[in-house]
């Protein structure tokens, strides 16, 4: 009988449902290949700065606070052709996945470019992202239980190496940066003192604000005499003559008083060619703010300097393996069950999705 002559119905049944699972059930005990699977669990630990110096390093251009992306840049560099180069020349991958011969689909072909080796690697190595937990899993595929326990120890260990030299380079910059900070808030704070030092050697005076100060307290105490003085003056006056001698005396004590008040005021004022004790006292206070603030930011800068040696010393930022690589048992592909029975739907869907065509390609022929 030949197949032209089956009815139409039982030949789509057995191109669109029997011939794929014949070949399914040919490929699978006889060309499949094993494939076991290694899994573990890391997370990016981030050191914690000191406060005193942790507000002047976040103005670092490019440096940021401690970020929930790290595991991120894991994944990407797990993922990257540096690291296939690595592996390749540490643990020979690419003999490893060229060993099976017999499976067509999973093994890797000799002479395969650098491109689809790295495309081959990324299907081969899986790197899932926890996001609440801020967790990378890492499933890794191998034809031997023992090979792929391996590659994801070998994967780990390059993590950790990458995540060192990040955090050396990290702390590197922030040292430099530090330091240049520290340089120049000394430069500051010594030309703070500069002025301040030219400004008592200019105006002869060690603290005019001071000055000013007891200026003004003894000019309250001239003023307070002075009325003391006209008081008596004018109670003298009420019953002796103005010539008489004791009225004379006060009068000359109330001019040689009204004459001292009226030069301590003077100090006090400006004049045209010398500043007055006011004037010289606010541009003192302008220069004590400023020599106090190139302090302060000197403080800091020196805080921020030892606190960037010590992160140099320590980890900034460490790899946390939460589960180490695994030694599978089992291989967990092929899953040659569900895989018959997800052909098989298919391929059902497929048949009925044909013969609906067919049915309405018949329909409107007639």
């Amino acid at each position: 009988m030949k197949f032209t002559d089956i009815p139409l119905p039982h030949r789509l049944k057995l191109l669109l449902i029997a011939a794929p699972l014949a070949l399914a059930c040919i490929y699978y005990p006889f060309f499949a290949a094993d494939r076991y699977v290694s899994e573990s669990e890391i997370g990016v630990r981030q050191s914690n700065t000191g406060s005193a110096a942790s507000g002047l390093l976040l103005a670092i251009p490019g440096l940021s606070a401690p970020s929930q992306n790290d595991p991120l840049y894991v994944k990407e560099y797990i993922h990257s052709l540096g690291l296939l180069n690595k592996l390749d020349a540490r643990l020979h991958l690419r003999q490893h996945y060229q060993s099976q011969k017999t499976d067509p689909f999973f093994r890797l072909w000799g002479g395969t470019s650098q491109e689809w080796f790295l495309d081959y690697y990324r299907s081969r190595v899986k790197v899932t992202f926890q996001d609440q937990a801020a967790l990378l899993t890492i499933e890794v595929e191998g034809f031997d239980p023992a090979f792929a326990q391996e590659l994801n120890k070998a994967i780990l260990e390059e993590s950790e190496r990458f995540v060192n030299d990040f955090s050396q380079r990290i702390s590197g910059e922030q040292m430099k940066f530090s330091e240049g900070e520290l340089k120049r808030a000394q430069e500051r704070l010594q030309e703070a003192q500069q002025k301040m030092l030219a400004f008592q050697r200019e105006h002869h005076w060690l603290d005019p604000m001071a000055q000013a100060q007891a200026a003004g307290a003894l000019t309250a105490d001239l003023q307070a005499t002075l009325t003391k003085q006209e008081a008596e003056l004018r109670s003298a006056r009420s019953y002796l003559t103005e010539d008489s001698y004791q009225v004379q005396a006060l009068r000359k004590q109330v001019e040689a008083m009204r004459g001292q008040l009226e030069a301590e005021r003077t100090r006090s004022i400006a004049s045209e060619n010398d500043k007055a004790l006011n004037a010289l006292a606010a541009e003192f206070q302008d220069l004590k703010i400023a020599l106090g603030f190139a302090e302060d930011t000197y403080k800091l800068a020196l805080t921020a300097v030892e606190s960037s040696r010590i992160d140099s010393i320590r980890k900034v930022k460490s790899l946390v393996v939460i589960e180490p690589p695994s030694l599978p048992e089992i291989a967990l592909y092929p899953r040659i069950i569900y895989n018959l029975i997800t052909l098989l739907v298919v391929c059902s869907l497929l048949y009925g999705i044909v013969r609906l065509v067919l049915a309405t390609i018949r329909e409107h022929q007639d």
